[in-house]
């Protein structure tokens, strides 16, 4: 690989005036991102330096703007300038690309899909009233426009929440102790990616898949007919909310205790109901406290009250669910920088 020199960055300047300036800017970094992504620059680009005029060539745009682009997100450490005018990657350009296990190229996209350019000028009215602007701007709900009216951004809903499912699922497959459990239910699991990864490293082990008929029907191919976990594995179509008919050792619920309280109470009033005395329950899900991505989590957190008026938990709020359901808590452990994996029993 060439060895090249990079171009020294610009000093940070300690000033609030020029931090709170370029936070106030902060759409343009999201537009910029979300550009690079949608052009594909990171997948164009090598393991060898090339400047815009190459990249634009390889991506048929034109190469003064590209050059602009990528200027633009290299502050951010998206891309690395060469003192002779050349582009390098860095570890957060490749998270662009596609072919990179931990790619965030999808999620780049949903978090700055065409609707949410209009739902964030409205955060004010979404804090006085607490609630959701989201049927006000498109007069429906969240997921019935996605659905009915914005089919494209419903495929890229669906890509960002699989590879982030499928990765969150590595780390949580190494994390969970699997001692003395034989039957694992994931609550919620979307298209399965847990509780595949589960059966595959427990090969003793069965599962079952819970999730809107919908949903599932598009599951992990390894737990479908024919798959190779499908004879361990069983598919339910459901929702949570109503009713969890199913009965196991181990109990997942990732992610889904963030739309309001209401559904929450249910969910975990229905697992409660369908768990036997001594059952686990795992509940894995971003919180917006006392971890080094609060940055993130809350602004996820604020987004989820724009367009549905849920909320990130905290520990505190969470732990509080738990034991109003009835639950045991136990151990509260990092699943990786942005989950949380908190340990609860049925009680005998």
């Amino acid at each position: 690989m060439t060895t090249v020199t990079l171009r020294p960055q610009p000093a940070t300047a300690p000033q609030s005036a020029m931090q709170l300036r370029e936070l106030i800017f902060g759409a343009a970094c999201a537009a910029a991102v979300r550009a690079t992504a949608k052009l594909g620059v990171a997948d164009a680009l090598g393991d060898e330096p090339a400047t815009a005029e190459e990249l634009a060539a390889a991506l048929g745009v034109e190469p003064r703007p590209l050059r602009r682009l990528m200027r633009a997100v290299s502050c951010y450490g998206i891309f690395a300038e060469t003192e002779d005018g050349r582009f390098v990657h860095t570890p957060m350009s490749r998270l662009l690309r596609d072919d990179d296990p931990n790619s965030l190229r999808f999620i780049s996209l949903w978090c700055t899909e065409p609707w949410t350019w209009a739902a964030w000028p409205r955060l004010d009215e979404a804090v006085r009233s607490g609630g959701s602007v989201f049927h006000d701007l498109f007069g429906k709900g969240f997921f019935d426009y996605l659905h009915e009216d914005a089919h494209e951004s419903a495929h890229v809903f669906n890509r960002a929440m699989t590879t982030s499912s499928m990765q969150s699922a590595r780390d949580l497959v190494e994390l969970l102790d699997m001692t003395g459990v034989s039957t694992v239910a994931d609550i919620g699991g979307g298209q399965g990616h847990v509780v595949a990864g589960l059966l595959e490293k427990y090969p003793h082990m069965r599962g079952t898949l819970l999730d809107l008929p919908r949903v599932v029907e598009k599951a992990d191919a390894r737990l479908r007919e024919g798959g190779p976990l499908a004879d361990r594995a069983v598919i339910v179509g459901g929702d949570c909310r109503e009713d969890i008919p199913v009965e196991a050792d181990l109990y997942i619920i990732k992610n889904i205790l963030e739309w309001d309280d209401d559904s929450t109470r249910r969910t975990l009033r229905n697992v409660m109901a369908a768990a036997r005395p001594g059952a686990r329950v795992v509940i894995i899900e971003n919180i917006v406290d006392d971890t080094p991505s609060m940055k993130f989590t809350t602004s996820m957190d604020l987004l989820l009250l724009l367009n549905v008026g849920g909320a990130k938990h905290t520990k505190e709020s969470l732990v509080t669910r738990m034991k109003e359901a009835g639950l045991t808590v136990g151990e509260i452990r990092e699943v990786n920088p942005y989950l949380h994996a908190f340990e609860c029993t049925v009680p005998s």
